[in-house]
């Protein structure tokens, strides 16, 4: 499941509440999966933490998303797989590289 974009309550970074929005899975256990933030907001200057994702480039059409988005890496959760309310989509090998490399970068790892 890692690469693909599903759609879920993504919960607020002050655990009050969840928004449901789609989700980049990172990573899948047996029970939860480790997911980054997307939103629609973008900004014209990206941070180290964000990976665009614009209609236009190549495997926009597969990600699920409709509107051009930001895959936000500094806003990551671990949630019930059974919180899945669907699967959008797929990001494409390049964009999915450069989100590794980016954790990488980000976790000096």
């Amino acid at each position: 499941m890692k690469g693909k974009i599903v759609l879920i309550p993504f919960p607020f970074t002050d655990l009050t509440s969840s928004k449901l929005r789609p989700a980049l899975v990172l990573y899948q256990g047996k029970y939860d999966l480790i997911l980054a933030f997307i939103s629609s907001q973008t900004r014209p200057q990206t941070t180290e933490a964000e990976i665009h994702v614009r209609k236009g480039m190549p495997g926009f059409e597969n990600s699920g998303l409709k509107v051009d988005s930001v895959i936000r890496l500094d806003k990551i959760a671990t949630v019930l797989k059974d919180l899945v309310i669907a699967e959008l989509g797929e990001l494409d090998a390049h964009s999915r590289e450069s989100v590794n490399k980016k954790l990488c970068a980000l976790f000096q790892i």
